[in-house]
């Protein structure tokens, strides 16, 4: 990855806290509250410079419109999503709803949405559009992949050729998502070097691990920090 390295927090579950090279904050599907594996430290943010959202259901979406209420900080959302916040209560300004394949820059950070197999839906089953991926460019030309809750598929390979990630964060916990073995083949197809796993441990269904992980890919640097915890990336 190039200089200037960024700084990845886990959260619990699929949430993190990327602070850039360039300063700013960025939160990814920002489920705090009512997260078991989310520190008590971290359930009120101090500042939020961007919002990106890879899916609709509420342990992804979290605490978005609370956080937007705050500190107004622009989300970046699946089309359907993003129009679904702004019927709760969004700014429409915050709001950018890029689709697959389309790529938006805001506060200096490009966002391409990916494809991702999995469903969005709200509480109520409200539909919320497809479920994503998101690679973030980041100031220094990094690039990290989030992969969103999805199984593993063959176009990942696409997503290795055209957006060159650095990092890829993946759910390895399986039920709801791919589990280590799927998460490995995963790798394979993007090619990368390292994974930050995410998506697992939060509840007992959640059985993956980044043992696991670590064994089935043993030529990648799979970088498992506890919640709370932060590492550069």
């Amino acid at each position: 990855m190039p200089a200037g390295s960024a700084k990845l927090t886990w959260l619990g579950h699929a949430a993190f806290r990327l602070d850039t090279p360039g300063g700013k904050r960025v939160y990814v599907d920002p489920f705090l509250t009512g997260n078991p594996k989310c520190p008590e430290s971290e359930q009120q943010p101090e500042r939020v410079d961007l919002i990106a959202l890879t899916h609709g259901h509420s342990d992804h979406v979290g605490d978005t419109m609370e956080l937007c209420k705050r500190f107004s900080p622009p989300v970046v959302a699946h089309t359907e999503l993003a129009d679904w916040l702004t019927r709760q209560g969004l700014d429409e300004s915050l709001a950018h709803d890029p689709n697959k394949g389309g790529t938006v820059e805001v506060a200096g950070i490009g966002i391409t949405l990916t494809d991702a197999h999995h469903s969005s839906s709200s509480n109520d089953l409200t539909y919320l559009g497809e479920a994503c991926g998101l690679v973030l460019r980041l100031e220094n030309r990094a690039k990290i992949y989030f992969a969103g809750d999805t199984c593993v598929f063959g176009d990942m390979a696409l997503i290795a050729r055209i957006y060159e990630p650095d990092v890829a964060v993946l759910p390895i916990g399986d039920h709801y998502t791919m589990g280590p073995r799927e998460a490995a083949v995963a790798l394979e197809f993007l090619g990368v070097k390292r994974c930050v796993p995410s998506h697992y441990g939060t509840f007992p269904v959640l059985t993956g691990t980044p043992a696991q992980l670590r064994e089935l890919a043993p030529d990648v640097e799979i970088i498992a920090p506890e919640p709370g915890e932060t590492v550069d990336l």
